[in-house]
């Protein structure tokens, strides 16, 4: 609770509210893509920040290139779900659950 998620890509912020093919889940903080572009390889930084200790945190870059060889490996088309095995609400509140479909 209070923290909120930031990607940056090659030095400078990525403006997801015009990306329909990027996604970045402020539950977990993992980015997503959708549909790998060649202009999508680059160093992407996850930036953490926290609005109750005033304070922001910056990972390591990490790099995304392109396999020239068209295996995915471990990330054949799934749908990944990471639902706790129980969730509550009160009555009349809102529940956010996240669903990703990975993959080609």
């Amino acid at each position: 609770p209070g923290l909120s998620y930031t990607w940056i890509f090659n030095n400078n912020t990525l403006d997801l509210q015009e990306d329909s093919r990027r996604f970045v889940s402020q539950a977990t903080g993992s980015l997503y893509l959708a549909k790998v572009e060649p202009w999508d390889v680059g160093n992407y930084t996850c930036a953490v920040s926290s609005a109750g200790a005033q304070r922001s945190v910056r990972g390591p870059p990490t790099a995304l290139t392109l396999r020239g060889d068209g295996v995915m490996g471990e990330y054949e088309p799934k749908i990944e779900v990471r639902f706790p095995e129980t969730t509550y609400a009160a009555e009349g509140s809102s529940v956010r659950l996240e669903c990703f479909a990975l993959g080609k």
